[in-house]
C-alpha cells in the first residue's frame, strides 16, 4: 500500500534527463508498455502521462500498474521490482494489536465515507510539505467507489473516524493505497479487520506497493515482480465468495 507514508520526489526535471526515454501514454486507456520497460532508477518507472480514467485505472491496477506522483507533475505509472505483498491466509495480528482488538474500543465499518478517508489519507504527516493523494485522484477513486471497484475501511472510537485505508478490489486481489491513524493502533485495527475479512472471502494477495517498515511490521514481504504479476493474474480472474461486509 503505498500505505505509503512517503510524499513521491519531484521528477519533472529528471525525466527529459534519464538514459532511456520515459513511454508517453496514447489516449487510448487500454495500452501500457510491457513491465520489462520500467525503469530500475528511479524502480519500476514504466511511463507517464495519461489521464485516470476508471477504464485506465482498472486497466493498469489488473497489470500489476499503479500511479504515484506530485502535485502539477504528469502523471507517472509504476511497476516496482520486488514488490511488497501480504498474503491475506498468513496474516496474523502482534499479540500487542491482538489485545488491542480484543478490548473492543474500536468499531469497524467499510465504505461508509470513502471521500473522507481519502482526505484523511491525503492529509500532510510530520515532516511533509505535502501529499501525493491530490483532488484528481481522490475524484477518480470516488468514481471507482461508485463502479464497486474501490473500498474504504473505518475505524471509529466514541463515534469518531480515527483511522482507515482504502484500496481498489479486482477479483481476489486487493490493491493497498494509503491508510491514516488518528488514534494510537487505529489504522493497524482497520487493517487486520481487512485481512480477516479478505481472507473469509478467499482474497489471494493485497498488493502493497512500496516496502517499508510499517508495512513489514504488519507482515509485508517483497518478492520477484514476476512472481506478483502470476499471482495477480490468477487472482484477478477469480471471484471472490459472499459480500463485502465489514464490521
Amino acid at each position: 500500500m503505498n500505505l505509503i507514508v512517503l510524499c513521491q520526489p519531484k521528477l519533472s526535471s529528471r525525466l527529459s534527463n534519464m538514459s532511456q526515454p520515459i513511454h508517453w501514454l496514447t489516449e487510448d486507456p487500454s495500452v501500457f508498455p510491457h513491465y520489462d520497460y520500467a525503469f530500475d532508477e528511479p524502480n519500476g518507472l514504466l511511463a507517464a502521462g495519461g489521464d485516470l480514467s476508471c477504464e485506465r485505472l482498472l486497466t493498469a491496477y489488473s497489470l500489476g500498474i499503479f500511479p504515484w506522483y506530485s502535485e502539477g507533475e504528469p502523471i507517472l505509472w509504476w511497476s516496482p521490482d520486488p514488490r511488497s505483498v501480504i498474503f491475506p491466509r498468513h496474516f496474523k495480528p502482534s499479540r500487542s494489536l491482538s489485545k488491542v482488538i480484543k478490548k473492543g474500543h474500536f468499531s469497524i465499518t467499510s465504505d461508509t465515507c470513502f471521500s473522507r478517508v481519502m482526505r484523511e489519507c491525503a492529509a500532510p504527516r510530520d515532516g511533509q510539505d505535502g501529499t501525493w493523494i491530490n483532488a484528481e485522484m481522490i475524484k477518480s477513486y470516488a468514481q471507482l467507489h461508485e463502479l464497486g471497484f474501490a473500498h474504504s475501511i473505518e475505524c471509529w472510537f466514541d463515534n469518531e473516524l480515527v483511522g482507515g485505508l482504502y484500496g481498489i478490489a479486482i477479483g481476489k486481489a486487493f490493491f493497498g493505497e494509503s491508510m491514516f491513524s488518528r488514534h494510537s493502533n487505529a489504522s493497524k485495527v482497520a487493517f487486520a479487520a481487512l485481512c480477516h475479512n479478505l481472507n473469509a472471502r478467499g482474497f489471494e494477495i493485497i498488493d502493497c506497493q512500496v516496502h517499508n517498515p510499517h508495512l513489514e511490521s504488519l507482515g509485508a514481504e517483497e518478492i520477484a515482480r514476476s512472481d506478483f504479476l502470476d499471482t495477480l493474474n490468477k487472482a484477478t480472474k477469480q471471484q471472490p465468495t459472499g459480500e463485502w461486509h465489514f464490521g
